[in-house]
């Protein structure tokens, strides 16, 4: 859905002097695009994984002082911005979950489809990694995080199969785990909605690398950075992100204002206009050519005036 992407930021981002932040730098592809795209803009782009920055710093290169790009977590945009000295931007992207370069990198051990290290550290110099995560947490927080981040009916048994599990032997790698939690499904569940632990696998990644928490103050962040005029687009990958976005687009887009006034005072007014309707799905060609971008959700807004604390 990147042209999509392009196309909402459009209006904000042609103006000389504008900046847009790409907060889920990965590849760069996406970076390379919003350059090109608009040839007057800088490009402040953030990413938590060292070797995504090393491989985008390539990519963008060209771009000499266009491109800024720092070693960051999308959370920290504010923080960035300070540094750089930049008080506001027009334009934000998010393009949330894993990176395709994360995914196809075995070592990593986000994909499920091929053994690997259990890690799905997104920075691998920081943090718990999944095998650990599967070998300390107790049954109870395992079950938490298996039904809430990854929505999985069967959270419980799962986790009562890692927890047997590891005491014979401490979890390492991916396929035994993929085996245990096909096993711990009833067969007739099994034979649809793809390979059975990819809910587990989501649940861990989350988990690992705090996404939601982050997402959580990330939003609301990057929307105070914008601009009067000011756009973000958010491609989101499943529903506990795409909830979360629709929350924060949906809140400062309605009136704060107490029923039955007859004039609404400025600081109830809504300071976002929501651009698109819903969540926007991906063509059936887009799908047809990246299997990968099937669950994508994009969501859009512009930001329409100042925030100004109501009255008590």
């Amino acid at each position: 859905m990147l042209q999509r992407c392009l196309d909402v930021l459009a209006p904000a981002l042609t103006a000389p002097g504008a900046v847009v932040v790409d907060a889920t730098l990965g590849l760069g592809g996406h970076s390379e695009a919003l350059l090109r795209a608009f040839p007057d803009a800088r490009l402040v782009a953030v990413d938590r994984d060292p070797a995504a920055l090393e491989l985008a710093g390539r990519r963008l290169a060209p771009y000499g002082e266009r491109a800024t790009l720092v070693h960051a977590v999308y959370d920290e945009i504010p923080a960035v911005l300070e540094r750089l000295g930049i008080p506001r931007v027009q334009g934000v992207l998010f393009d949330l979950g894993v990176s395709s370069m994360q995914l196809d990198e075995a070592d990593r051990g986000f994909a499920y489809a091929q053994d690997a290290p259990l890690d799905m550290r997104m920075d691998q110099t920081r943090g718990l990694s999944a095998a650990e995560v599967l070998n300390t947490y107790d049954h109870g927080a395992l079950a938490r995080i298996l039904k809430v981040y990854g929505e999985e009916r069967f959270a419980k048994k799962i986790a009562t199969v890692i927890v047997r599990e590891r005491e014979r032997e401490p979890f390492t790698t991916s396929a035994r785990l993929v085996e245990l939690v096909r096993n711990a499904i009833p067969a007739a569940t099994r034979r649809t909605g793809g390979n059975p632990a990819k809910r587990t696998f989501q649940a861990l990644r989350i988990e690992v690398n705090g996404e939601l928490a982050v997402l959580e103050r990330a939003v609301p962040g990057a929307l105070d950075a914008l601009a009067v005029g000011g756009r973000i687009a958010v491609l989101s990958y499943h529903s506990l992100e795409d909830r979360m976005v629709k929350q924060w687009f949906a809140a400062g887009a309605t009136s704060t204002a107490p029923p039955g006034l007859p004039v609404v005072p400025e600081e109830y007014q809504p300071w976002l206009k929501l651009l698109t309707r819903g969540a926007e799905l991906p063509t059936e060609a887009e799908i047809e050519e990246n299997r990968r971008a099937a669950p994508a959700r994009l969501r859009a807004a512009e930001r329409i005036r100042e925030r100004k604390a109501a009255r008590p």
